[in-house]
């Protein structure tokens, strides 16, 4: 089920190069699974392939860390901004949940 995002949310709002970088630095992922993909089929030495895998999950966490800090300095903020108590509670508990999730 997609998750509707909090009414001071726009879409449209979203920083333009923050989006581009956004997109760019998946595509780069996106080229590096392909070219792991193909180093499988390949057959091609074991810690090639790892050295790659390793590469890419730099680069997804790098898209994550630049999605958080964004997220954090406009959504979170606008949400504190805003003095609505059940807004605050639920972006904590967000902030939380991502805090678990990505230090596993």
């Amino acid at each position: 089920m997609k998750r509707q995002a909090p009414t001071h949310l726009d879409p449209q709002r979203q920083h333009s190069k923050l989006r581009q970088g956004v997109r760019h630095r998946l595509a780069r992922i996106e080229g590096q699974i392909r070219g792991i993909t193909r180093m499988v089929d390949e057959g091609r030495y074991c810690v090639d392939v790892l050295t790659q895998l390793a590469a890419v999950q730099q680069g997804l966490r790098r898209v994550c860390r630049e999605l958080l800090r964004d997220h954090m300095a406009h959504c979170v903020e606008e949400a504190f901004e805003s003095g609505d108590t059940a807004e605050k509670r639920r972006v904590s508990e967000e902030i939380a949940e991502l805090m678990f999730k990505y230090s596993r």
